[in-house]
């Protein structure tokens, strides 16, 4: 069957938002000069944030990889930082750099095991991975591309990091570390959200004091830890702040949780847009500024000001990325009509396969992404404002109130949660998409991952 996906501008609603699409769209077959024009687009833009609709969903995750190669191969982009947590990432950060110490990309990948785990350990992170170490090895050190965690969720795990890293450089450095980190001792049996709601409600203390002494502290003996060998110093003390940060950050996460999702949704993703600034930071280079590549799910990337978020008092990494970075920031949403995705009933719960009507979940008026494409936009649509809604015609075919649907599905779907639907006015909300209009592999990626296993060591293995 003929592939049927293609890119698209999110903009100049016409007569209809089918006919605009219709006009709009760029075809993509196989081709080396498929995103020929997306690059274009991209031109010197310092920051390109590539979404997805689900997780760990084949089309979404080998197209993605497909623009990012190109990223890196043609525009020099140096920094892919994933919706993914620190040591997790950074140890597949030290594969494809050629300084870990696991043999191949399937080891790299074994510390993704938190929920949902076939978010990052599936097949085609593994062959982008395995890519990545490839390109690497004809590449000075200097100008390597790495691979980034940017989110919190690792508590346990990045303060356990904190401690190894100071017990090498500073043991009595290390030994106050544990002293501090022991506030979470309770955590590590119970959970990281039991202490949320304890220090919350009041039945145990905050860890908050403590986490904040501890980076205040590393951060005091930057100088010395970061200069004792060279570079290799400096990046060992780079991924320990960072590290140190997200213990921070995640213990605030925990307990903003159960204050309201607005709350903790804002702590999350704006500890994402720090995390991506500390990275631009310390990779830019006098005369030659890092770029970076960002994956992550549309509803963290797609403008939170354009959508049902920002009434709900909720910002996103999207939002704060265009109101640091401006014109240099270039996002491109992913999008379907139909297929199946994998997702859980629960947190932390089996995966299963759904089959989703994407379109149909919210009544839309119209098939906006089942027309076949047709020509390609070439002219980038002018930078936005805060009144984006003069962007956008109200009676264009939008919906109600000119809106358009951002329809997504994270790693928990239930008949009360099902699709995710954030009304957007989509010129504000991102630039471009790739859309799959057919279907028929949509959800390979999800069979292949439930033909994957964590064996004994760890590994990835076909069941």
């Amino acid at each position: 069957m003929e592939r049927t996906t293609s890119v698209h501008r999110l903009v100049i609603p016409g007569d209809s938002l089918t006919a605009s699409i219709r006009r709009a769209a760029i075809p993509l077959g196989r081709g080396a000069t498929d995103y020929d024009e997306l690059l274009a687009f991209v031109g010197d833009a310092r920051i390109v944030l590539l979404g997805e609709a689900s997780h760990g969903t084949h089309e979404f995750y080998a197209e993605r990889a497909r623009i990012t190669r190109r990223l890196i191969e043609e525009k020099g982009f140096t920094i892919v930082a994933a919706e993914a947590d620190w040591p997790d990432a950074y140890r597949v950060n030290r594969f494809v750099r050629g300084v870990g110490g696991d043999p191949a990309a399937v080891d790299a990948l074994g510390d993704f095991r938190r929920f949902p785990a076939w978010m990052w350990r599936n097949t085609d992170v593994l062959d982008f991975v395995d890519w990545l170490r490839q390109h690497n090895e004809g590449e000075p050190a200097a100008e390597a591309t790495g691979f980034y965690g940017l989110d919190l969720y690792s508590l346990g795990a990045s303060g356990e990091a904190v401690l190894a890293y100071l017990q090498t450089v500073d043991p009595e450095a290390a030994a106050r570390a544990r002293r501090r980190y022991a506030c979470f001792d309770h955590a590590e049996e119970e959970g990281a959200q039991a202490y949320g709601y304890g220090a919350t409600v009041g039945l145990r203390p905050s860890c908050e004091d403590e986490v904040v002494a501890q980076l205040v502290e590393l951060r005091r003996h930057a100088l010395d830890y970061a200069q004792r060998d060279g570079r290799v110093a400096a990046d060992a003390f780079f991924a320990a702040e960072q590290n140190a940060r997200v213990v921070q950050n995640a213990e605030r996460y925990y307990r903003t949780m159960f204050r309201g999702r607005d709350e903790s949704w804002n702590v999350r993703d704006r500890h994402m847009a720090e995390t991506l600034e500390a990275l631009l930071g310390y990779f830019d280079r006098p005369g030659a500024r890092a770029r970076a590549v960002v994956w992550a799910h549309n509803s963290h990337l797609g403008d939170a000001r354009a959508t049902a978020m920002a009434a709900r008092g909720e910002l996103n990494l999207g939002q704060l990325v265009r109101e640091r970075h401006g014109p240099e920031v270039v996002a491109i949403g992913f999008t379907t009509a139909h297929g199946t995705v994998t997702a859980a009933s629960d947190w932390g719960a089996p995966r299963t396969r759904h089959r989703r009507d994407l379109l149909a979940a919210d009544g839309a008026r119209e098939p906006l992404f089942s027309c076949p494409p047709a020509r390609a936009v070439r002219r980038r649509h002018p930078r936005r404002r805060d009144a984006c809604g003069r962007a956008v015609r109200a009676d264009g075919g939008l919906g109600s109130g000119g809106l358009a649907r951002d329809v997504s599905v994270g790693g928990v779907i239930t008949p009360s949660i099902g699709t995710s639907i954030a009304p957007s006015l989509s010129p504000e909300h991102q630039d471009g998409g790739v859309n799959h209009a057919n279907q028929a592999r949509h959800d390979q990626g999800a069979e292949l991952l439930r033909a994957v296993g964590f064996g004994p060591a760890g590994r990835l293995h076909h069941a």
